[in-house]
């Protein structure tokens, strides 16, 4: 069984199961997640769309939803019976999974370790009663979880691996329909229409504020869990200013490497960027019930993960009240007139990269869940 629930973890679950099936040929692998793992051959009973969400409002009008689901799981396991269960990040769901899996038998891997650092402490405790092993892609968890007597495994960042570029700079722009010559800003709003509608608006007002002094154009990169047309659309009713803005598709990460620099909404994406070694602005904003809950909540110095990887403000962060068009404009301003600035981040960049670990990262998991599964195997038949 293996349960992701955002489209990071589908995409990790799906290098997963190719790697499992080729450690364990004839394996079946059923459970949750999205177009990545359906292709991958994974009987996804549960589409992680419906149990995708974020922010507070958000999660309270989807809470029947997500018992749906979460029954719907747990009836095919109780009719499968799987001998091995493999839970991807999404930690309120999946924790919640464990219990009922640790109540059936089922020895649970779990892969991308809770921000147990930042928030919620008390998850390593219910994890270590849950779960056989904690496989993590940070280095510094791997003491956390050592102290607490978790099972743990650090393997590395699957991100090692996936950021790549296809395209060339005179390919890139002719794609996008772009001037190659023109100094280009990438936009990156977010992976979820909701992150979008809060985060583009401000970042295009950004843009025509840029534009008023200097020769600009704008790429706004597509997350493939948007719908291109929708962000047109978006595009057309939320833009009425005078800046050269188009849409990449499928080049995120190209957008990354031929533009100057990307102002980039808070997630995953910054570290992308960073392996890319884009200078970056990040920036962030959710609904006020939600930042307030979080502001109590939540104790980090730093809101993206390169920053807490850095354990410095290597990149500037714009989050909520701060995240405006004239602030946004300042910090690119800034960065495009500096470009020893520029260089001094992305030095900073190569010195993370090692911190990200070696290639590879998927493939040593699936050793690290073959084991644990042989284990158990091992275990049940001296029994």
């Amino acid at each position: 069984m293996m349960v992701a629930g955002e489209r990071s973890g589908d995409i990790y679950g799906a290098g997963l199961a190719r790697a499992l099936q080729a450690r364990l040929p004839g394996v079946e692998i059923f459970g949750c997640g999205g177009e990545a793992m359906s292709k991958a051959a994974v009987d996804t009973v549960v589409d992680s769309h419906q149990i995708t969400m974020a922010g507070i409002t958000e999660v309270v009008g989807g809470i029947p939803r997500v018992l749906r689901a979460f029954r719907r799981l747990l009836k095919e396991v109780d009719r499968r019976q799987p001998q091995l269960a493999i839970l991807i990040d999404f930690p309120d769901f999946n924790i919640r999974m464990a219990k009922q899996l640790k109540k059936r038998g089922i020895p649970v891997v779990y892969f991308v370790s809770p921000q147990v650092w930042a928030w919620r402490k008390g998850r390593v405790q219910k994890l270590k009663k849950r779960i056989a092993k904690m496989i993590v892609i940070f280095d510094f968890e791997e003491e956390i979880y050592k102290q607490a007597g978790v099972p743990v495994e650090y393997v590395g960042h699957p991100l090692v691996d996936m950021v790549r570029t296809h395209l060339t700079r005179q390919e890139f722009f002719a794609r996008v329909g772009l001037d190659a010559s023109v100094p280009t800003i990438a936009l990156l709003p977010g992976s979820r229409p909701k992150e979008v509608t809060a985060n583009l608006p401000a970042m295009l007002d950004a843009a025509t504020r840029l534009t008023l002094n200097r020769k600009l154009q704008f790429v706004v990169a597509v997350a493939p869990t948007i719908d291109p047309r929708w962000l047109e659309t978006t595009l057309l009713e939320c833009y009425v200013g005078r800046a050269t803005v188009r849409t990449a598709v499928h080049a995120t990460y190209d957008a990354m490497q031929h533009s100057e620099l990307a102002i980039v909404a808070s997630g995953t994406a910054t570290l992308e960027a960073a392996i890319r070694e884009c200078p970056m602005v990040v920036v962030y904003r959710v609904s006020a019930l939600t930042w307030l809950v979080g502001k109590l909540l939540v104790k980090v110095p730093f809101y993206c993960m390169v920053n807490i990887l850095a354990n410095k403000a290597l990149v500037p962060e714009l989050m909520q009240h701060d995240f405006n068009a004239t602030n946004v404009a300042a910090r690119v301003e800034y960065l495009l007139d500096h470009p020893e600035a520029r260089e001094e981040m992305v030095r900073g960049f190569r010195a993370l990269r090692s911190r990200l670990g070696e290639v590879g990262a998927l493939e040593r998991a699936a050793d690290a869940m073959v084991g644990v599964l042989q284990s158990a195997q091992a275990t049940r038949q001296a029994g």
